[in-house]
């Protein structure tokens, strides 16, 4: 078996302190398997939403990353480096002008222009919470010609390149302005990118298959891979991703050749791969990510604080990472909202996550509520091993508190598209859902989504938090590393206190591949540039 084990980088060094930093049940389509031109992947999640703005799924995420190309990128050094596009400065900071590379062209042939990328900023940052804050700075972003635009700035804004840089959820990822006019509330229907692969419509079955084809005319930068900078240079012909909503299923496919790349395989099937010498079983995500829990605060129970804190009080992380991970090897308790290992870890206000839980506390808060026994529906998907554990650990620990749960039992796209409802539970709303998080999206306030306090204009669950927004306005403002680290823990403390959300602990778990498969990047996201297959 070949295994590389992961070491935990060390992080800023001084440089991310200072800014942003910001799986069908059968085995469908192999015939094309034993090829060294077709790469055939089992992602976490069958994709049946194609419009990367409109929704912070990790699935959407990576199919963006296939077929779009960002203006600037984060490096391996969380240094940002120019991708579409290169930019400069003013002076007094307010002023930043971006210059498109040459060689961009839409997947239609047509050329990319500044007016395009103008457009596609425009979309994200109606949708994106560290989009919102950069709009909220803007004067004016207005293009100087076909390949030259420019953010002009109310006031300084040192995180604008980090910003844009984001590497994860969401991501702004450059469209043609007819697209990018699209209204950000309303999903895009055509799927042109300037990114490395095609999308091939044509071969789409929502759910079950997806297939991507080398863009011939993509022109990689010059510059070696590093996470999500760099060349990208296509070495496969077609990728194929197809749904496994059964872990046996893929695991039994990665160990006879009919797939060649296992994204997220469960942690108790790992023993059946790891002393296979055809396969490789490594870590590529060097932070890992974040399980949450997150509430509606738009009806109740949970527009009512005490009844937040008490299921807060209700919840413990390590029996959800027992269930949901298993092995403690590969997770940790962490009770800070931006991550372990990450410059703004804090632990204030999460004593009771990190623990065992105060089932007592939260019985007498609910009783201080006057909580009447409204149900709480929870949205548990079924078919991803990522997310399938986590509601029903919440769920008993919710009864055993005296809580009315309800779970509604869907598939992982079905929650994506409900959880984007805001009407009332009887009219197909709900009340609280779970999902997970790279590290690099939640570790600061200005980029973590669940840290937003505009309500309908924020992430799934709504809240409306004027103190909130205050305190990631402060945390900008802070001058020094040490005035950001404390105007961070100002913010948990207060966000755990309101219940923003609940994070329910930190992990790491290896992809598996076929040793025909080289080039594998480690990067915050799947990446599928720089892999080559040969034939077994």
């Amino acid at each position: 078996m070949q295994t590389t084990k992961t070491t935990k980088p060390s992080l800023l060094k001084g440089v991310l302190a200072a800014a942003f930093l910001t799986f069908s049940t059968g085995v469908c389509g192999f015939a094309s398997a034993v090829s060294a031109e077709t790469l055939v992947v089992v992602p976490h999640s069958g994709l049946r939403i194609l419009d990367p703005i409109i929704t912070t799924a990790h699935i959407v995420r990576n199919h963006g990353y296939m077929i779009y190309d960002t203006l600037l990128a984060f490096d391996a050094d969380f240094k940002v480096q120019p991708q579409m596009a290169s930019y400069t400065v003013s002076d007094d900071g307010l002023t930043y002008t971006f210059t498109l590379r040459d060689g961009l062209k839409w997947h239609d042939g047509t050329p990319v222009t500044a007016e395009d990328c103008i457009a596609s900023v425009q979309r994200w940052g109606k949708r994106d919470t560290s989009g919102q804050v950069l709009f909220d700075k803007l004067e004016s972003l207005t293009a100087n010609g076909e390949k030259e635009f420019t953010f002009k700035l109310k006031e300084t804004f040192a995180y604008l390149p980090e910003t844009l840089a984001k590497p994860s959820s969401v991501v702004p990822f450059m469209m043609p302005k007819r697209i990018a006019a699209t209204p950000a509330d309303t999903a895009i229907t055509e799927f042109i990118g300037s990114g490395p692969f095609k999308f091939v419509t044509e071969e789409y079955q929502p759910g079950v298959k997806s297939v991507y084809e080398k863009f011939a005319d993509y022109v990689p930068r010059s510059e070696a891979p590093s996470w999500l900078a760099g060349g990208k240079v296509v070495k496969v012909d077609r990728v194929e991703w197809t749904a496994m909503p059964d872990p046996q299923t893929a695991m039994n496919a990665i160990q006879s050749g009919e797939i060649d790349y296992l994204e997220a395989p469960p942690i108790d099937l790992l023993p059946l791969v790891e002393g296979n010498d055809e396969l490789t079983v490594r870590k590529l995500s060097p932070l890992g990510g974040q399980t949450m829990g997150r509430m509606n605060f738009l009806y109740p129970p949970f527009d009512n604080k005490k009844i937040r804190q008490a299921a807060l009080k209700a919840m413990n992380q390590k029996d959800v990472l027992d269930a949901f991970i298993g092995n403690p090897a590969y997770y940790t308790i962490c009770g800070s909202l931006f991550g372990c290992g990450t410059p703004f870890e804090s632990t204030a206000g999460s004593e009771t996550l990190t623990g065992s839980g105060d089932v007592e506390g939260a019985k007498a808060l609910l009783k201080e509520a006057g909580y009447d026994g409204t149900p709480v529906v929870i949205l548990q998907p079924t078919d991803v091993t990522t997310t399938k554990a986590q509601p029903v650990v919440a769920a008993n620990a919710l009864r055993a508190a005296g809580f009315n749960v309800e779970l509604q039992p869907m598939d992982w796209q079905t929650v994506v598209t409900r959880r984007a409802s805001q009407k009332p539970v009887a009219e197909g709303g709900w009340n609280m859902f779970f999902t997970n998080w790279i590290v690099p999206e939640i570790m600061t306030p200005l980029n973590n989504p669940m840290l937003n306090g505009r309500g309908k204009n924020g992430f799934f669950g709504w809240p409306t938090d004027p103190k909130l927004e205050e305190l990631r306005a402060k945390y900008l403002a802070a001058k020094t590393p040490d005035e950001q680290k404390a105007a961070a823990g100002e913010l948990q403390a207060h966000a755990l206190d309101e219940v923003s959300y609940i994070p329910l602990g930190q992990y790491n778990v290896p992809s598996v591949w076929r040793n025909v498969v080289t080039g594998l990047l480690d990067a915050p996201v799947p990446v599928f540039w720089n892999i080559e297959k040969t034939e077994e």
